[in-house]
């Protein structure tokens, strides 16, 4: 049977993925996905989520430990290992269900879907043990989305047409040795099953096709977007001369591939340039020794970290394997020249000497770029500021889950 979906305000969407934070409040789990699911409620989907929880994963990452059970509109599934276990969830008329494998019933609980209460809910059933999920045939969904590999790998369980959402860790589990045994076998066959791509990024897009180029027709982009209200127009035209001092900011968790490290170097002995760290991590100590001269703020709220990008001309993050980075676009749209790492993070959408600036994550072409930027014209600053305006005002949020759906579309 041919499927045919119609973009309209009424799409009922399954999103599955282990990226996923089960309650508002976590802090430890990015909101890049549920800022997905919260635009598409906003246009008036309907949105379930069921987020394949590998237990082991929870206590190496510090994460939050949740049961098995529904929480909000978010169904927390745990595993020792993939798809394995002892119950079965029924989603059915509204309700949820939690059985164990002898068939005892669990308590009911509401399914908070967003539609009346007599709109006709789906119906899914799957095993929590080794055989595969699958869907009864009256489940009415517009799509099914599945975002890191353990969402893929469930949704390839079910039997029903998906949308793959690759990640850096996806692209990991493809190339790394340490996945060659069995689990990289499964993610091809879901790759293949997969009736669409989603590739976070422009890079990780290129280089999912260098791997599997038979997956064009089929593969698209499907950025992060960024609240519109952060856009501050003011901080364009207007200013087409850097401060004295240039202000140069970066912004991250402290990780070695963030390259905190080689941008302070990359400043010591500029003239004229002041660089301030947010953040924190345990490698801070050492990183302070690097140049007393570095402002280190420590970890900020998110509105005090905007107001130091607004304080700023440039913003550098010459971190490496991004699976996107939104604070690029939270510095593009606080006004601040924006330089990522070439071939990482959003390069694709920063255009070299267009919208921003790409650099290779080493000492000396970071401190290349900087100076570059140091001695642009004020017509060039003018210029790089309206493009960046005119960049992120095609990356908000609202924009971004719209055209998701759109491609999705195209291809479905």
């Amino acid at each position: 049977m041919t499927r045919l979906l119609i973009y309209n305000s009424v799409m009922n969407i399954l999103f599955i993925t282990d990226l996923y934070p089960v309650k508002d409040t976590e802090t430890t789990t990015p909101k890049t996905l549920l800022n997905f699911t919260k635009e598409w409620e906003k246009q008036g989907h309907t949105v379930k989520v069921i987020k394949p929880n590998f237990i082991l994963n929870s206590f190496l990452r510090g994460k939050p430990f949740y049961k098995t059970g529904q929480y909000g509109n978010v169904y927390n599934v745990n595993y020792w290992t993939p798809f394995l276990g002892s119950g079965k969830l029924k989603v059915e008329s509204g309700k949820l269900e939690e059985q164990t494998a002898r068939g005892q019933e669990g308590k009911p609980l509401t399914v908070e879907s967003g539609k009346s209460d007599n709109s006709q809910f789906s119906t899914f059933n799957f095993q929590l043990d080794n055989s595969s999920p699958s869907y009864t045939s009256d489940f009415h969904t517009s799509v099914v989305i599945a975002h890191m590999p353990s969402g893929i790998l469930f949704a390839d369980k079910l039997g029903l047409p998906f949308v793959a959402g690759i990640h850096n860790s996806d692209l990991t589990v493809l190339t790394s040795p340490l996945y060659a045994f069995h689990f990289r076998k499964r993610m091809i066959r879901a790759l293949k099953n997969a009736k669409a791509i989603a590739c976070r990024s422009f890079v990780i897009k290129n280089k999912l096709l260098k791997i599997f180029p038979e997956f064009e027709n089929k593969t698209f982009v499907a950025p992060s977007g960024i609240d519109e209200k952060i856009i501050n127009d003011t901080n364009y035209s207007p200013l087409t001369t850097h401060s004295s001092p240039l202000k140069i900011l970066t912004c991250a968790h402290f990780k070695k591939r963030k390259n905190i490290d080689k941008l302070i170097k990359a400043c010591k002995n500029i003239d004229d340039i002041e660089l301030t760290v947010i953040g924190d991590g345990k490698i801070r100590k050492s990183l302070e020794k690097l140049d007393k001269n570095v402002i280190f703020t420590g970890e900020l709220e998110q509105e005090q970290v905007y107001e130091k990008m607004r304080e700023s001309d440039v913003f550098i993050l010459p971190s490496t394997d991004e699976t996107f980075g939104m604070v690029y676009l939270e510095a593009m749209a606080s006004g601040c020249i924006t330089v990522c790492t070439k071939n990482d993070g959003i390069d694709g959408i920063i255009k070299d000497g267009e919208n921003g600036f790409l650099t290779e994550p080493d000492v000396e072409n970071i401190k290349d770029t900087i100076l570059k930027i140091k001695t642009l014209p004020p017509e060039t600053i003018e210029t790089i500021k309206q493009n960046t305006l005119e960049t992120v005002k095609e990356y908000t949020s609202s924009k971004v889950a719209e055209n998701y759906l759109k491609e999705i579309l195209k291809i479905f």
